[in-house]
Protein backbone atom coordinates (compact mmCIF):
# COMPACT_ATOMS: atom_id res chain seq x y z
CA UNK A 1 0.00 0.00 0.00
CA UNK A 2 1.49 3.37 -0.97
CA UNK A 3 1.77 6.01 1.73
CA UNK A 4 0.76 9.62 1.09
CA UNK A 5 1.63 12.73 3.06
CA UNK A 6 -1.18 14.89 4.47
CA UNK A 7 -2.71 17.74 2.50
CA UNK A 8 -5.47 20.29 3.05
CA UNK A 9 -7.81 22.24 0.80
CA UNK A 10 -8.95 25.60 2.16
CA UNK A 11 -11.70 27.72 0.65
CA UNK A 12 -12.01 31.48 0.93
CA UNK A 13 -15.23 31.04 2.94
CA UNK A 14 -13.24 29.34 5.72
CA UNK A 15 -14.09 25.73 4.91
CA UNK A 16 -11.15 23.32 5.25
CA UNK A 17 -10.91 19.75 3.92
CA UNK A 18 -8.22 17.34 5.10
CA UNK A 19 -6.91 14.58 2.83
CA UNK A 20 -3.77 13.10 1.30
CA UNK A 21 -1.36 14.61 -1.19
CA UNK A 22 -1.24 12.52 -4.40
CA UNK A 23 0.79 14.97 -6.47
CA UNK A 24 3.69 17.35 -6.07
CA UNK A 25 4.65 18.80 -2.70
CA UNK A 26 4.00 22.49 -2.20
CA UNK A 27 1.14 24.95 -2.43
CA UNK A 28 -1.20 26.18 -5.13
CA UNK A 29 -4.15 28.57 -5.24
CA UNK A 30 -6.82 29.40 -7.78
CA UNK A 31 -10.54 29.40 -8.47
CA UNK A 32 -12.08 26.11 -7.34
CA UNK A 33 -14.57 24.60 -9.81
CA UNK A 34 -16.25 21.22 -10.17
CA UNK A 35 -16.31 19.05 -13.29
CA UNK A 36 -18.92 16.30 -13.72
CA UNK A 37 -17.15 14.30 -16.46
CA UNK A 38 -16.54 10.61 -15.73
CA UNK A 39 -13.30 10.43 -17.72
CA UNK A 40 -10.70 12.64 -19.36
CA UNK A 41 -8.71 13.81 -16.34
CA UNK A 42 -5.49 14.11 -18.35
CA UNK A 43 -7.21 16.17 -21.05
CA UNK A 44 -8.66 18.39 -18.32
CA UNK A 45 -5.27 18.95 -16.68
CA UNK A 46 -3.71 19.92 -20.02
CA UNK A 47 -6.58 22.14 -21.23
CA UNK A 48 -5.37 25.78 -21.15
CA UNK A 49 -8.94 26.85 -20.37
CA UNK A 50 -8.34 25.60 -16.80
CA UNK A 51 -5.46 28.03 -16.20
CA UNK A 52 -5.59 29.38 -12.60
CA UNK A 53 -8.36 26.91 -11.67
CA UNK A 54 -8.30 24.08 -9.15
CA UNK A 55 -10.47 21.34 -10.64
CA UNK A 56 -12.68 19.12 -8.49
CA UNK A 57 -13.78 15.95 -10.27
CA UNK A 58 -17.16 14.75 -9.01
CA UNK A 59 -16.77 11.20 -10.31
CA UNK A 60 -15.46 9.27 -7.27
CA UNK A 61 -12.74 7.10 -8.85
CA UNK A 62 -10.13 9.06 -10.80
CA UNK A 63 -6.99 7.47 -12.22
CA UNK A 64 -8.38 4.07 -13.29
CA UNK A 65 -6.81 4.19 -16.77
CA UNK A 66 -3.57 5.99 -15.96
CA UNK A 67 -1.93 8.56 -18.23
CA UNK A 68 -0.04 8.49 -21.51
CA UNK A 69 1.91 10.69 -23.90
CA UNK A 70 -0.89 10.94 -26.50
CA UNK A 71 -3.72 12.49 -24.49
CA UNK A 72 -2.23 15.96 -23.99
CA UNK A 73 -4.55 18.74 -25.17
CA UNK A 74 -1.63 21.20 -25.12
CA UNK A 75 2.10 21.15 -24.50
CA UNK A 76 1.79 21.71 -20.76
CA UNK A 77 -0.41 21.16 -17.70
CA UNK A 78 -2.42 24.30 -16.98
CA UNK A 79 -4.82 23.36 -14.18
CA UNK A 80 -3.68 24.98 -10.92
CA UNK A 81 -4.52 21.84 -8.94
CA UNK A 82 -6.63 18.69 -8.77
CA UNK A 83 -9.15 17.50 -6.16
CA UNK A 84 -10.55 13.94 -6.18
CA UNK A 85 -12.32 11.50 -3.87
CA UNK A 86 -10.52 8.18 -4.42
CA UNK A 87 -7.29 7.31 -6.22
CA UNK A 88 -7.31 3.67 -7.45
CA UNK A 89 -4.23 1.68 -6.46
CA UNK A 90 -4.03 0.09 -9.90
CA UNK A 91 -4.25 1.82 -13.29
CA UNK A 92 -5.27 -0.50 -16.11
CA UNK A 93 -5.31 0.31 -19.84
CA UNK A 94 -3.36 -0.88 -22.87
CA UNK A 95 -2.32 2.76 -23.37
CA UNK A 96 -1.14 3.42 -19.79
CA UNK A 97 2.39 4.76 -19.40
CA UNK A 98 2.09 6.42 -15.97
CA UNK A 99 -0.26 6.10 -13.02
CA UNK A 100 -2.01 9.36 -12.12
CA UNK A 101 0.00 10.06 -8.96
CA UNK A 102 3.33 9.62 -10.77
CA UNK A 103 2.06 11.84 -13.59
CA UNK A 104 1.06 14.59 -11.16
CA UNK A 105 4.42 14.51 -9.40
CA UNK A 106 6.35 14.45 -12.68
CA UNK A 107 4.54 17.55 -13.93
CA UNK A 108 4.55 19.46 -10.64
CA UNK A 109 0.79 19.45 -10.09
CA UNK A 110 -0.39 19.82 -6.49
CA UNK A 111 -3.34 17.51 -5.84
CA UNK A 112 -5.42 16.20 -2.95
CA UNK A 113 -7.47 13.00 -2.55
CA UNK A 114 -9.57 11.49 0.20
CA UNK A 115 -11.95 14.38 0.77
CA UNK A 116 -15.74 14.55 0.51
CA UNK A 117 -16.09 15.91 -3.04
CA UNK A 118 -19.89 15.77 -2.78
CA UNK A 119 -19.81 18.24 0.10
CA UNK A 120 -17.33 20.44 -1.75
CA UNK A 121 -19.49 20.41 -4.88
CA UNK A 122 -22.56 21.42 -2.88
CA UNK A 123 -20.65 24.37 -1.43
CA UNK A 124 -19.54 25.51 -4.89
CA UNK A 125 -23.01 25.01 -6.33
CA UNK A 126 -24.72 26.99 -3.56
CA UNK A 127 -22.13 29.70 -2.94
CA UNK A 128 -20.54 29.81 -6.39
CA UNK A 129 -17.02 29.10 -7.56
CA UNK A 130 -14.62 30.57 -5.04
CA UNK A 131 -10.93 30.95 -4.38
CA UNK A 132 -9.12 28.06 -2.76
CA UNK A 133 -5.69 26.74 -1.82
CA UNK A 134 -4.21 23.25 -1.66
CA UNK A 135 -1.34 22.86 0.78
CA UNK A 136 0.57 19.56 0.48
CA UNK A 137 3.23 18.46 2.95
CA UNK A 138 2.28 20.66 5.87
CA UNK A 139 -0.94 21.23 7.77
CA UNK A 140 -1.19 24.96 8.33
CA UNK A 141 -4.83 25.93 8.03
CA UNK A 142 -4.22 29.61 8.69
CA UNK A 143 -1.65 29.80 5.89
CA UNK A 144 -3.89 27.93 3.46
CA UNK A 145 -6.90 30.14 4.23
CA UNK A 146 -4.83 33.31 3.87
CA UNK A 147 -3.53 32.18 0.48
CA UNK A 148 -7.07 31.27 -0.64
CA UNK A 149 -8.41 34.69 0.32
CA UNK A 150 -5.48 36.38 -1.42
CA UNK A 151 -6.36 34.91 -4.83
CA UNK A 152 -7.97 37.80 -6.76
CA UNK A 153 -10.43 35.74 -8.84
CA UNK A 154 -10.73 35.45 -12.61
CA UNK A 155 -13.00 38.44 -13.24
CA UNK A 156 -10.97 41.06 -15.09
CA UNK A 157 -8.06 38.65 -15.63
CA UNK A 158 -6.71 38.37 -19.20
CA UNK A 159 -5.19 34.88 -19.39
CA UNK A 160 -5.46 34.30 -23.14
CA UNK A 161 -2.16 36.07 -23.81
CA UNK A 162 -0.57 34.13 -20.93
CA UNK A 163 -1.30 30.65 -22.32
CA UNK A 164 -1.08 31.49 -26.04
CA UNK A 165 1.72 30.34 -28.31
CA UNK A 166 4.56 32.84 -28.61
CA UNK A 167 5.05 32.30 -32.34
CA UNK A 168 2.93 31.23 -35.32
CA UNK A 169 3.07 27.62 -36.50
CA UNK A 170 1.47 25.30 -39.04
CA UNK A 171 -0.71 22.34 -37.97
CA UNK A 172 -1.31 19.25 -40.13
CA UNK A 173 -2.07 16.40 -37.68
CA UNK A 174 -5.48 14.74 -38.01
CA UNK A 175 -7.56 12.69 -35.61
CA UNK A 176 -6.50 9.68 -33.55
CA UNK A 177 -6.82 6.06 -34.75
CA UNK A 178 -5.68 2.75 -33.30
CA UNK A 179 -2.39 3.42 -35.06
CA UNK A 180 -2.03 6.82 -33.38
CA UNK A 181 -2.52 10.29 -34.82
CA UNK A 182 -2.61 10.49 -38.61
CA UNK A 183 -1.88 13.33 -41.02
CA UNK A 184 -4.97 15.09 -42.33
CA UNK A 185 -6.01 14.89 -46.00
CA UNK A 186 -4.91 17.37 -48.64
CA UNK A 187 -6.22 20.81 -47.60
CA UNK A 188 -9.06 22.54 -49.41
CA UNK A 189 -9.09 25.71 -47.31
CA UNK A 190 -6.63 27.87 -45.42
CA UNK A 191 -7.75 28.85 -41.92
CA UNK A 192 -5.93 31.12 -39.51
CA UNK A 193 -6.60 29.93 -35.96
CA UNK A 194 -6.17 32.38 -33.10
CA UNK A 195 -4.61 30.61 -30.12
CA UNK A 196 -6.28 31.93 -26.98
CA UNK A 197 -5.53 28.58 -25.31
CA UNK A 198 -6.41 26.21 -28.14
CA UNK A 199 -6.92 22.48 -27.56
CA UNK A 200 -5.09 20.17 -29.94
CA UNK A 201 -8.19 18.16 -30.75
CA UNK A 202 -9.87 21.25 -32.19
CA UNK A 203 -6.97 21.61 -34.61
CA UNK A 204 -7.07 17.89 -35.40
CA UNK A 205 -10.77 17.96 -36.27
CA UNK A 206 -10.26 20.91 -38.58
CA UNK A 207 -7.22 19.30 -40.24
CA UNK A 208 -9.17 16.04 -40.66
CA UNK A 209 -11.73 17.97 -42.70
CA UNK A 210 -9.14 19.23 -45.18
CA UNK A 211 -8.11 22.50 -43.58
CA UNK A 212 -4.62 23.98 -43.77
CA UNK A 213 -4.08 25.62 -40.39
CA UNK A 214 -1.86 28.51 -39.47
CA UNK A 215 -2.02 29.01 -35.71
CA UNK A 216 -1.17 32.53 -34.52
CA UNK A 217 -0.61 34.06 -31.06
CA UNK A 218 -3.52 35.73 -29.30
CA UNK A 219 -2.23 39.27 -29.82
CA UNK A 220 -1.59 38.96 -33.57
CA UNK A 221 -2.89 42.10 -35.35
CA UNK A 222 -5.60 41.69 -37.96
CA UNK A 223 -3.32 43.11 -40.65
CA UNK A 224 -0.83 40.28 -40.18
CA UNK A 225 -3.59 37.69 -40.52
CA UNK A 226 -5.16 39.36 -43.56
CA UNK A 227 -1.76 39.27 -45.26
CA UNK A 228 -2.03 35.46 -45.19
CA UNK A 229 -5.23 35.58 -47.33
CA UNK A 230 -7.18 33.09 -45.21
CA UNK A 231 -10.43 31.49 -46.32
CA UNK A 232 -11.63 31.54 -42.73
CA UNK A 233 -10.81 32.67 -39.20
CA UNK A 234 -11.05 30.36 -36.19
CA UNK A 235 -11.28 31.75 -32.63
CA UNK A 236 -10.18 29.19 -30.07
CA UNK A 237 -11.13 28.37 -26.52
CA UNK A 238 -9.13 29.82 -23.66
CA UNK A 239 -9.13 30.85 -19.98
CA UNK A 240 -10.01 34.00 -18.09
CA UNK A 241 -12.31 36.94 -18.62
CA UNK A 242 -13.01 37.85 -22.28
CA UNK A 243 -13.61 41.56 -21.68
CA UNK A 244 -9.94 42.57 -21.12
CA UNK A 245 -8.94 40.96 -24.46
CA UNK A 246 -9.30 44.24 -26.34
CA UNK A 247 -6.60 43.25 -28.84
CA UNK A 248 -8.65 40.21 -29.92
CA UNK A 249 -11.95 42.09 -30.02
CA UNK A 250 -10.44 44.74 -32.30
CA UNK A 251 -9.01 42.13 -34.69
CA UNK A 252 -12.30 40.20 -34.84
CA UNK A 253 -14.22 43.37 -35.68
CA UNK A 254 -12.00 43.90 -38.70
CA UNK A 255 -12.55 40.33 -39.92
CA UNK A 256 -16.30 40.76 -39.53
CA UNK A 257 -16.27 44.05 -41.43
CA UNK A 258 -14.52 42.28 -44.30
CA UNK A 259 -17.03 39.40 -44.28
CA UNK A 260 -14.46 36.65 -43.70
CA UNK A 261 -16.08 33.38 -42.50
CA UNK A 262 -15.45 33.18 -38.75
CA UNK A 263 -16.05 30.39 -36.23
CA UNK A 264 -15.51 30.68 -32.47
CA UNK A 265 -15.49 28.15 -29.62
CA UNK A 266 -15.72 28.88 -25.86
CA UNK A 267 -13.67 32.05 -25.24
CA UNK A 268 -13.73 32.59 -29.00
CA UNK A 269 -17.54 32.54 -28.80
CA UNK A 270 -17.52 35.21 -26.10
CA UNK A 271 -15.02 37.36 -28.04
CA UNK A 272 -17.14 37.15 -31.20
CA UNK A 273 -20.12 38.33 -29.17
CA UNK A 274 -18.17 41.25 -27.69
CA UNK A 275 -16.87 42.22 -31.12
CA UNK A 276 -20.48 42.23 -32.36
CA UNK A 277 -21.73 44.54 -29.62
CA UNK A 278 -23.05 42.05 -27.04
CA UNK A 279 -21.95 41.77 -23.40
CA UNK A 280 -20.55 38.96 -21.24
CA UNK A 281 -21.00 38.09 -17.58
CA UNK A 282 -19.38 35.97 -14.86
CA UNK A 283 -21.42 32.86 -14.05
CA UNK A 284 -22.09 31.67 -10.51
CA UNK A 285 -20.17 28.40 -10.85
CA UNK A 286 -19.88 27.96 -14.60
CA UNK A 287 -20.31 24.83 -16.70
CA UNK A 288 -17.67 22.10 -16.47
CA UNK A 289 -18.42 18.55 -17.62
CA UNK A 290 -19.16 16.22 -20.51
CA UNK A 291 -22.88 15.72 -20.01
CA UNK A 292 -24.54 19.10 -20.56
CA UNK A 293 -27.77 19.13 -22.63
CA UNK A 294 -27.99 21.93 -25.18
CA UNK A 295 -30.86 22.68 -27.55
CA UNK A 296 -30.25 23.64 -31.18
CA UNK A 297 -32.80 26.43 -31.59
CA UNK A 298 -33.04 25.96 -35.37
CA UNK A 299 -33.71 22.21 -35.39
CA UNK A 300 -35.09 21.58 -31.90
CA UNK A 301 -32.57 18.78 -31.44
CA UNK A 302 -31.15 18.20 -27.96
CA UNK A 303 -27.38 17.70 -27.95
CA UNK A 304 -25.19 16.29 -25.18
CA UNK A 305 -22.10 18.47 -24.95
CA UNK A 306 -18.79 18.98 -23.20
CA UNK A 307 -18.50 22.30 -21.36
CA UNK A 308 -15.77 24.31 -19.67
CA UNK A 309 -16.45 27.98 -19.01
CA UNK A 310 -17.01 30.39 -16.15
CA UNK A 311 -18.16 33.33 -18.28
CA UNK A 312 -21.11 33.54 -20.67
CA UNK A 313 -22.64 35.84 -23.27
CA UNK A 314 -25.53 37.85 -21.85
CA UNK A 315 -28.57 36.76 -23.89
CA UNK A 316 -30.36 40.03 -23.13
CA UNK A 317 -27.58 42.08 -24.71
CA UNK A 318 -27.64 40.69 -28.27
CA UNK A 319 -27.82 43.39 -30.96
CA UNK A 320 -30.22 43.03 -33.89
CA UNK A 321 -27.61 41.45 -36.16
CA UNK A 322 -26.86 38.64 -33.68
CA UNK A 323 -29.22 35.75 -33.01
CA UNK A 324 -29.22 32.88 -30.54
CA UNK A 325 -28.66 29.43 -32.08
CA UNK A 326 -28.17 27.21 -29.01
CA UNK A 327 -29.32 27.35 -25.37
CA UNK A 328 -28.43 25.31 -22.30
CA UNK A 329 -31.20 23.09 -20.96
CA UNK A 330 -29.60 23.21 -17.50
CA UNK A 331 -30.01 26.92 -16.88
CA UNK A 332 -31.16 28.52 -20.13
CA UNK A 333 -27.85 30.30 -20.67
CA UNK A 334 -26.77 31.20 -24.19
CA UNK A 335 -24.71 28.50 -25.91
CA UNK A 336 -24.49 29.61 -29.52
CA UNK A 337 -24.83 32.71 -31.68
CA UNK A 338 -24.74 33.62 -35.35
CA UNK A 339 -24.42 36.92 -37.15
CA UNK A 340 -27.28 37.63 -39.53
CA UNK A 341 -25.32 40.01 -41.76
CA UNK A 342 -21.92 38.27 -42.16
CA UNK A 343 -20.80 34.59 -42.19
CA UNK A 344 -19.82 34.27 -38.53
CA UNK A 345 -21.06 31.98 -35.76
CA UNK A 346 -19.86 30.48 -32.50
CA UNK A 347 -20.56 27.90 -29.82
CA UNK A 348 -19.94 28.04 -26.08
CA UNK A 349 -19.30 24.34 -25.50
CA UNK A 350 -16.59 22.10 -26.90
CA UNK A 351 -17.68 20.25 -30.07
CA UNK A 352 -14.23 18.63 -30.26
CA UNK A 353 -14.74 16.89 -26.87
CA UNK A 354 -12.03 14.29 -26.33
CA UNK A 355 -13.13 12.20 -24.60
CA UNK A 356 -16.77 13.12 -24.64
CA UNK A 357 -19.92 13.41 -26.77
CA UNK A 358 -19.61 14.14 -30.47
CA UNK A 359 -23.13 15.54 -30.94
CA UNK A 360 -21.96 19.03 -31.90
CA UNK A 361 -19.15 18.05 -34.30
CA UNK A 362 -21.41 19.19 -37.17
CA UNK A 363 -20.38 22.76 -36.38
CA UNK A 364 -16.98 22.07 -37.96
CA UNK A 365 -18.81 20.97 -41.13
CA UNK A 366 -20.91 24.14 -40.99
CA UNK A 367 -17.68 26.18 -40.89
CA UNK A 368 -16.45 24.37 -44.01
CA UNK A 369 -19.77 25.00 -45.76
CA UNK A 370 -19.48 28.69 -44.91
CA UNK A 371 -15.99 28.83 -46.43
CA UNK A 372 -17.15 26.90 -49.49
CA UNK A 373 -19.83 29.51 -50.15
CA UNK A 374 -17.36 32.31 -49.48
CA UNK A 375 -14.80 30.98 -51.94
CA UNK A 376 -17.51 30.38 -54.56
CA UNK A 377 -18.82 33.94 -54.16
CA UNK A 378 -15.29 35.32 -54.53
CA UNK A 379 -14.67 33.31 -57.69
CA UNK A 380 -17.97 34.45 -59.21
CA UNK A 381 -17.11 38.07 -58.42
CA UNK A 382 -13.81 37.70 -60.24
Amino acid sequence: MPSFIPAILALADGTVFKGQSIGADGVTSGEVVFNTAMSGYQEILTDPSYCRQIVTLTYPHIGNTGCNAEDFESNANYAAGLVIRDLPLVASSWRTQDDLSSYLKKHGIVAIAGIDTRKLTRILREKGAQAGCILAGEIDESKAQALAKAFPGLAGMDLAKVVSAKESYAWTEGEWTLQGYQQGPAPKFHVVAYDFGVKKNILRMLAQRGVKLTVVPAQTPAADVLALNPDGIFLSNGPGDPEPCDYAIAAIREFLERGIPTFGICLGHQLLALASGAKTLKMKFGHHGANHPVKDVDTGQVLITSQNHGFAVDADSLPKNLRATHVSLFDGSLQGIARTDVPAFSFQGHPEASPGPHDVAYLFDRFLDTMTRGVAALNNAQ
